[in-house]
């Protein structure tokens, strides 16, 4: 075990260009699915191809076929005995394939003498570029990011053919991911003495509320063939523009590059928490001949973090447990293609949730999610492979691990460290090398690359088989110990391995449909039901996995361990465990929330546990016309110490949280109420006996109108931005009825677009970029896109009987 422990840790955002670069988003391209060997050529006609905008995702539009990603395959991590048939696997979309993109850059005597750079925040996958005919370079990974200086092959007076090719085998990914150019393009524009790629390396020796030292290391690329003079001028500005602290220093450039190393002395430095993530930047300013060539902006900020091995983790000095969840790159039924609004509303629904740190499971993250999760205080583990050498997929990682892995875990770390958000490195994810002897080898070659690249940091991975990690010597290569769906063993292990630092890398895998219960209530280890569905109890789970207060009840009585992170927060497309062999499944059970972002039940008792909200959430639903008469237990998550139950008025007793068992410890239960229609109240009380909060269920009547509920009525005209509209079916007195499966339509008038729709249901068929689809459980989510055009949308909803309803927004530049 690395002797790491103790070590005070600083960081900074990543860096982004300034306006004094020149960056040019490429957004508009031509695209085509299937093999076209000429389309590289620049004079290739491409006038019959789809026109796109980039991030885009070739598949998430079409429809599902169950058969696109049916296979015979062993999943080791699910316990198989054998090969068996897998069907929605990666989704039941057309992911797989090769698709090829071009768009066309008109140069002009502007760029002359410049340099020219592109940059791929990601591309799926092994993704070949070509400028004008020629191969300018490749990068198979998928989800690295990457860029090429294509200066040398490009056409300064005029028009310059851009074209990608990329293919996604066949059994290359055990869950969807995505196609095509599903991150962000640009070219960046720069002198030939400017700031390099990813050029800036920000750490602090020191950190603390009334002082910290800053040490900036730049890289400056040298392109012009000889000797240089250069001054870097490196401002420390905060977050309302003043600039605080200053260093310059000169040098001779004699090659193609130089690190300039600069420190400053800091005092009352405003520090970045959870609570209050206070960001600052550093502003670099190149110059040759005492002439401005390059301002090059790093936003940052200042905190310290610590792991103990018995007491967990520490920001700037204070204990914080960490609250986390496991997140896949898909954005649900967006698909892999990335959209800034559609990752902050999931990162805000996690927030509310009282969830402070996300997993990028099992993969790089784009850009954007660690911006978002620097401005709003979220701690994140960045993961970077779910496979090494030996292979959970044919065409998997393996195949690239031995040429690509040190390169795509150098570009992680050069792209990512110097995020104040990022707290760890994780080299793997439940690889198989734990039960090879020499899996420990590897491990240590991944760990050496972190501690190489960025030696503030601490190195974990996530060991599903710990007992084979810890005898074949894996745990002993990594600096944080991730146990995968291990509770019962922390204590066990931390008494047997007291040098380890232990902390939940993944957790639970609870799996639940949205407001779908089924009967008798019980806790179930490899829950299956006939009609493809799970129950919103949140006691069932599959063979590997543990309901949430199983975690709970560890996370509380071992101060030891940092904290957890779920499997996981978002329902996500591929992996429909537990009906993963011939079922109409599509899409994953395991989400907090499920696909469209509607929240299953399961997030509240997360709330009740994570959040300092009050928390009253009462389930399940009163409508059991066929259960007259029977047991239907009433469940409440809360935080309030103490809830009485009335059935049509009549009390059946206050509950109190205890620990006579981990789910009273956890929940309030009611097991023994006999349905009647009418209705149920739960009344929570505070330690006082005083009345805190009520919450009423009533049973619901025939279906009759339409509601719809907007998450922001306003929204920017950038033709990106996304309004998340949420349609419920009620009853004539305002009731939701919880069974209605409506058929409803959807009609869009003004300045926006239809761009997806999700009931939730990991089943439904419907393409999402259909204009109708069912309702699931009475609800589902309608997303609208703005143009580009300042002015109002409409959206329409009806179905069959149904009052309809419309919803309006605003589009604002």
């Amino acid at each position: 075990m690395k002797n790491k422990f103790n070590i005070l840790l600083f960081f900074v955002l990543f860096a982004v260009p300034a306006m004094a670069r020149d960056f040019k988003p490429l957004e508009k391209w031509k695209f085509h699915f299937g093999e076209i060997a000429e389309a590289v050529d620049k004079g290739f006609n491409d006038a019959g191809w789809e026109n796109v905008t980039v991030p885009h995702d070739w598949a998430i539009d079409k429809s599902f076929d169950m058969r696109i990603d049916m296979q015979s395959v062993q999943v080791l991590e699910d316990g198989d005995k054998a090969p068996k048939m897998r069907t929605g696997r990666t989704g039941a979309l057309p992911a797989f394939g090769v698709g090829y993109y071009r768009t066309v850059f008109k140069s002009d005597a502007s760029l002359t003498g410049k340099r020219i750079r592109i940059e791929f925040d990601g591309a799926m996958s092994l993704a070949k570029v070509y400028l004008n005919g020629e191969f300018v370079g490749e990068w198979p990974y998928g989800y690295s990011s990457f860029a090429f200086d294509i200066t040398d092959k490009w056409n300064f007076m005029g028009e310059n053919v851009i074209a990608v090719r990329l293919e996604n085998k066949p059994e290359s990914s055990r869950w969807y991911p995505g196609a095509g150019l599903y991150r962000n393009v640009r070219l960046v524009v720069t002198d030939p003495v400017s700031v390099d790629h990813w050029g800036t390396y920000v750490t602090t020796p020191s950190v603390s509320s009334k002082k910290a030292s800053i040490n900036i290391q730049t890289r400056v690329a040298n392109a012009t063939g000889k000797g240089v003079k250069v001054k870097l001028e490196s401002l420390l500005v905060n977050a309302v523009g003043k600039t605080v602290k200053k260093a310059s220093t000169v040098k001779n450039i004699s090659g193609k590059e130089l690190t300039f190393t600069q420190e400053m002395p800091v005092s009352n430095p405003e520090l970045w928490s959870v609570e209050n993530p206070y960001m600052y930047k550093v502003v670099s300013n190149v110059y040759v001949d005492n002439k401005l060539t390059d301002t090059y902006e790093t936003p940052i900020g200042f905190r310290s973090i610590k792991f103990d091995r018995e007491k967990g983790f520490f920001l700037n000095g204070k204990h914080v447990k960490l609250k986390g969840v496991c997140l896949h790159h898909d954005l649900g039924l967006l698909g892999a293609a990335v959209n800034y609004r559609a990752l902050e509303r999931q990162l805000q629904i996690m927030q509310e949730m009282g969830c402070n740190a996300i997993r990028t499971s099992h993969n790089p993250p784009t850009p954007e999610l660690l911006e978002l999760c620097d401005r709003m205080g979220l701690l994140v583990q960045v993961e970077a492979f779910d496979e090494w050498r030996i292979g959970k997929n044919v065409n998997g990682y393996n195949t690239l691990f031995d040429k690509w892995a040190e390169r795509d875990l150098t570009a992680m770390i050069h792209r990512d460290r110097n995020h104040p958000c990022v707290i760890m490195w994780s080299i793997g994810n439940e690889v198989r090398e734990q039960k090879d002897a020499n899996g420990a080898e590897t491990a240590r070659f991944l760990t050496e690359i972190c501690h190489r690249e960025d030696p503030t940091r601490l190195v974990t991975a996530g060991f599903n088989n710990h007992n084979d990690a810890i005898k074949n010597g894996l745990a002993a290569e990594v600096d944080l110990v991730g146990f995968n769906y291990k509770p019962r063993d922390y204590k066990k292990k931390h008494e047997e391995y007291p040098d380890f630092t232990i902390y939940g890398s993944e957790t639970a895998s609870t799996v639940s449909s949205r407001g779908e219960y089924k009967f008798p209530v019980k806790e179930w280890r490899g829950a299956y039901y006939e009609d493809y569905h799970v129950s919103s109890y949140d006691l069932e789970y599959p063979g590997w996995a543990c309901t949430p207060d199983t975690e709970f009840e560890q996370q509380d009585d071992c101060d030891f361990i940092a904290g957890e992170f779920v499997w996981t927060g978002f329902d996500y497309l591929g992996e429909p465990t537990p009906y993963n062999e011939g079922t109409p499944a599509r899409s994953s059970y395991f989400g907090i929330v499920d696909l469209g972002g509607l929240k299953k039940d399961r997030f509240y008792l997360y709330q009740s546990k994570w959040s300092d909200k009050p928390v009253l959430h009462v389930l399940p639903h009163w409508n059991w016309e066929e259960r007259i008469g029977q047991n239907v237990p009433v469940y409440c998550y809360t935080n309030y110490p103490k809830a009485e139950l009335f059935v049509n008025g009549k009390s059946m007793g206050v509950r109190e949280k205890n620990n006579n068992s981990r789910y009273e410890r956890y929940r309030l239960m009611w097991k023994d109420v006999v349905y009647q229609p009418g209705e149920i109240k739960v009344v929570a009380y505070n330690e006082d006996g005083s009345i805190a909060d009520t919450e009423i269920i009533k049973t619901a009547g025939r279906t009759f109108r339409i509601k719809t509920t907007v998450d922001r009525k306003e929204i920017s005209a950038d033709g990106k931005d996304l309004a998340y509209v949420t349609v419920e079916i009620l009853d004539k007195d305002g009731n939701l009825c919880p069974k209605a499966d409506n058929l409803l339509f959807f009609d869009v008038e003004g300045d926006a677009t239809l761009k997806a729709v999700c009931n939730g249901d990991p089943t439904d068929q419907t393409s999402f970029a259909s204009d109708y689809m069912r309702a699931f459980n009475g609800k589902l989510v309608v997303v609208l896109q703005s143009s580009t055009k300042a002015g109002k949308a409409k959206l329409k909803v009806y179905g069959g009987h149904l009052r309809p309803a419309v919803q309006e927004i605003s589009l604002i530049k």
